[in-house]
């Protein structure tokens, strides 16, 4: 699941920042990036420096990232890519600088609007990486929607936009719906939302990273039994412990946006989770 959620986003950042996808399995993409691409991901800036002086073609790399080994076809040559990976946290970072936020919009087809005016519903999107972090680290890539107008929550809203033809401007004959609920209330509901799913988790790696913190501090203490005066070794290393064991979860926004959307309700492909108070 965790590879299918990095292949998902790899496709979509690609094929949004215009670096078409030249061929794909469920194990790996092969694309065609673009001049911005290349010269951000692919560290050649003495290239397009020497090609801008001269005036030349340029010639932007082609890059193959193979998300599943077993998926992927055999003896396929390429970069392995996954959470922790420093590839994608160099695209995670892309993301941010080139926005944190899109507004984009359906475009309705022709048919559509023969009937007159259409109501584009707005959606708030949130993309997060979930860090699960003791004494191993495990992220999770998670994308939820919620309807501003209804309060509908959807999970894996990123994979359900890439079947939807979008731009980001207001299609012909068409008008948004104003929003009940405010983007930043918005915000909020869909970090209650994860919190109360995060709850339900099984969280027994927590509780076994706890027992070796303690185990590991009970084992600390038989060192210095004998002495009265802690030395300043005894914090460093206690310290070192926690920080090594104390299980925690942390949510980062990659980024996010709104998006206007016809009326079809896109639980039609995808589950809709009701918002939980």
């Amino acid at each position: 699941m965790l590879q299918t959620d990095v292949h998902n986003y790899l496709r979509t950042f690609f094929t949004e920042n215009e670096s078409p996808i030249i061929e794909e399995s469920d194990g790996h993409i092969h694309i065609q990036l673009s001049i911005d691409m290349d010269k951000r991901l692919m560290n050649r800036p003495f290239y397009w420096q020497y090609l801008e002086k001269i005036g030349g073609v340029p010639n932007p790399m082609k890059l193959t990232l193979i998300t599943d080994d077993s998926k992927a076809p055999e003896d396929l040559k390429g970069e392995r890519i996954h959470f922790g990976a420093p590839r994608l946290h160099h695209i995670f970072r892309i993301a941010k600088e080139l926005g944190s936020h899109v507004r984009m919009y359906e475009k309705v087809a022709r048919t559509t609007l023969a009937d007159g005016s259409i109501s584009l519903l707005p959606w708030l999107n949130v993309n997060m990486k979930l860090s699960y972090e003791a004494e191993k680290k495990k992220d999770r890539f998670v994308s939820l929607g919620l309807n501003l107008v209804n309060g509908e929550m959807v999970d894996g809203f990123a994979d359900q936009m890439i079947h939807l033809p979008l731009e980001p401007v207001i299609p012909d004959y068409c008008f948004t719906v104003s929003p009940l609920i405010k983007p930043a209330s918005g915000m909020n509901r869909i970090r209650m939302y994860l919190e109360n799913e995060l709850l339900k988790e099984d969280h027994t790696w927590a509780t076994q990273a706890v027992e070796k913190m303690n185990q590991d501090l009970r084992l600390l203490e038989t060192f210095y039994t004998d002495e009265d005066d802690r030395p300043e070794s005894y914090e460093n290393e206690k310290e070192a412990i926690t920080r090594q064991y104390d299980p925690k979860i942390s949510m980062n926004v990659i980024n996010g946006g709104l998006f206007y959307l016809h009326q079809h309700p896109l639980s039609i492909k995808r589950k809709i989770l009701p918002y939980r108070k």
